[in-house]
């Protein structure tokens, strides 16, 4: 039977051997990295200032945003209440309210702010696309907005920019949602029920109007939904009435009818009609981003850790060799 016990004495020498090994190996790593300094130094000073180069040329962004809150009739009115309580008449009537746990109109609109069809519009009735796509940058002295000359002719009001089919010189609108939605943002917050919407953009001035606009054609757009299913429910309900001679329909179409009216008047008497607005946007006086001190302190971070490697790679190799 073989002996498996190992002596004492012989463990605490290669345990020291190891630790010896150990200290030598940190030395020698020392050592090469100090060796290698004035590489170190040198791409680290030149990722520094290439850092800080870029930090400088990148322009101001400015964030303006407003806090809505929810009407309280676009979480269901009465409307939903006597839907519920004659359901069978309302769905035979062809109405769709809704049942408990459905999408309110809230989340609808905020589902509605953020579709292609709603961004589309909006950008083609305020004819925003050139300060959307080829804005080069703002000017707070004066206030105005420069564009870049190789994508947009301000003189001319065309589209200059050089592009490979299937695009084309006027930016589509498929390209137009894709940035907008880099620059806008809707949030519901799920605790309070509060509704952010914010714009980001060179122009502070820009990005403020931008989000009254978004308000306000919201607003209009979820009205106009309203009034206009309102109306249609109207006629065919009034069309049942006259279909039917009992009573108890009779009486629950009318309520239905009425609630409808009810519909119609709100929408007619209210600007704010999904959203009432609890903080309006401002125009912002301090830049949103670029966090430049971030990206140098970074920029000379990385560059720092790339010689580091540089030098390593380089000495282990020639060791090998």
């Amino acid at each position: 039977m073989s002996n498996t016990i190992s002596n004492p004495q012989d463990a605490e020498f290669s345990q020291r051997h190891f630790e010896a090994n150990d200290e030598i190996d940190l030395r020698e790593l020392f050592g090469v990295i100090w060796a290698g300094k004035a590489l170190i130094i040198s791409i680290t000073l030149l990722f520094a200032v290439a850092s800080v180069a870029l930090a400088l040329r990148m322009p101001n962004i400015y964030k303006s945003e407003a806090l809505l809150a929810p009407a309280a009739e676009a979480q269901g009115g009465g409307l939903s209440a006597l839907a519920n309580q004659f359901g069978g008449l309302a769905s035979l009537a062809g109405l769709n309210f809704g049942r408990s746990g459905s999408t309110d109109k809230t989340k609808l609109a905020i589902e509605v702010m953020k579709s292609r069809k709603f961004t589309s519009d909006f950008i083609g009735k305020h004819h925003i696309l050139p300060e959307l796509m080829a804005v080069d940058k703002w000017s707070l002295s004066d206030n105005k907005i420069s564009y870049d000359p190789e994508l947009y002719d301000i003189n001319t009001k065309e589209w200059v920019r050089q592009v490979k089919p299937p695009l084309q010189a006027t930016p589509s609108m498929q390209e137009a949602y894709k940035k907008f939605t880099k620059i806008f943002s809707v949030t519901g917050d799920k605790q309070s029920g509060l509704v952010t919407v914010s714009v980001e953009h060179k122009s502070p001035y820009v990005a403020k109007q931008w989000v009254d606009w978004l308000v306000s054609d919201i607003n209009q757009v979820m009205k106009q939904r309203d009034v206009t299913e309102a109306k249609r429910s109207t006629e065919y309900l009034e069309k049942q009435i006259e279909q039917t001679n009992v009573a108890d329909i009779r009486t629950v179409l009318y309520k239905l009818v009425e609630e409808q009216a009810k519909t119609i008047m709100f929408a007619e008497v209210r600007d704010e009609y999904i959203f009432k607005t609890v903080d309006p946007a401002l125009v912002p006086e301090e830049k949103f981003k670029p966090k430049r001190a971030l990206i140098c302190v970074l920029g000379t971070l990385l560059g720092g850790m790339l010689a580091v490697f540089i030098v390593l790679v380089r000495y282990f190799v020639k060791k090998r060799n």
